[in-house]
């Protein structure tokens, strides 16, 4: 297929954009590299620079690249920053959407796939976490994934436009020279194993005082080659519908401590600070529809194999991206 992606200079971007290509499918990137690496795109991809709140340039992107499907990966996606500043959010994430799907549809795209989030389901009454659980994000980036869930939805109804939304729990991992590599950097793994890396620096727990087994909040961590393998698996013509992608069992932030001190061998200095707003204490998948319509399972849940991979990749590349380039 020719396949159009948004933010494939991004951590999961450019891991699926690696796998679309080793399948033989014709990928173009559209990026701003604000947040992405134009080193973590496949050299066999071709790479736009552009912005998705310009709305000429996408749709003359688009137009140009002639795609049979689009994946969306671009967006802000940091839960404190979206307190921070909610308008930077909106305007990224719903208008630079609004724009690209107007796009598709003017060019006659037949498959839009998008990554969605967690974050909209927001403090969830019942675990775990099904696609029919009432979403009710606690945060500007959940409720702005939630906004464009529901446009795509009317576009599916009243277009036609198949449409697959993807809800990520939490990604992480690595895979082979492709890993995580944000500034600031907002995830636990990649915060843990810079803490395990450097003596000097301290780990901080946002809140040990929720109510979970040891006070600390809870998550379901999702390898980035399993939701690669689910962004493949979506393509399929035809197929519309909403996944939950998730490993289906919680991980507190204790467990990933003592996990990633066991794999790395070192002694992690940790702080415990105030709770951030925003954060749900326990986010879990139900992820039995993904296995039903798509036939995807984790093959990667282990959260020792997830957060070695995340590891060898950080000391392998300790700058991140930061010399690589482009082959062309």
């Amino acid at each position: 297929m020719n396949i159009f992606v948004t933010g494939g200079a991004g951590y999961v971007g450019s891991v699926v954009v690696d796998l679309l290509v080793r399948h033989g499918h014709l990928v173009t990137v559209y990026d701003n590299l604000e947040r992405g690496h134009a080193g973590a795109v496949h050299p066999d991809a071709a790479l736009i620079t552009g912005d998705l709140r310009d709305k000429e340039a996408v749709a003359k992107a688009v137009a140009d690249s002639c795609p049979e499907a689009i994946i969306h990966f671009a967006a802000y996606a940091y839960v404190g920053e979206s307190m921070q500043d909610p308008l930077k959010y909106f305007e990224n994430n719903v208008s630079g959407s609004i724009n690209l799907i107007q796009a598709a549809k003017n060019a006659g795209v037949s498959k839009f796939v998008f990554s969605s989030s967690c974050a909209t389901y927001g403090i969830p009454r019942e675990l775990p976490v099904t696609e029919e659980t009432p979403q009710n994000p606690v945060n500007p980036y959940g409720e702005s994934k939630l906004i464009v869930e529901r446009i795509l939805d009317w576009t599916h109804r009243i277009h036609g436009m198949d449409v697959v939304v993807l809800r990520y729990f939490n990604a992480c991992g690595a895979a082979g020279t492709l890993g995580e590599d944000h500034f600031p950097e907002p995830h636990i793994i990649p915060l843990v194993l810079k803490a395990a890396a450097d003596s000097s620096q301290v780990f901080k727990i946002y809140g040990d005082h929720y109510e979970t087994g040891d006070g600390t909040c809870v998550r379901d961590y999702v390898h980035v080659k399993d939701l690669a393998q689910a962004h493949l698996l979506a393509l399929e013509p035809g197929l519309s519908a909403t996944l939950n992608l998730g490993s289906g069992r919680g991980f507190s932030v204790c467990e990933v401590l003592n996990v990633a001190e066991t794999v790395t061998g070192k002694t992690i200095a940790v702080q415990v600070a105030a709770v951030r707003p925003g954060d749900p204490p326990v986010l879990v998948a139900d992820n039995r529809k993904a296995l039903s319509v798509l036939g995807w399972a984790p093959r990667h849940g282990d959260l020792a194999e997830i957060i070695g991979d995340a590891w060898n990749w950080s000391v392998k590349n300790p700058g991140g991206y930061s010399n690589c380039k482009r082959i062309k």
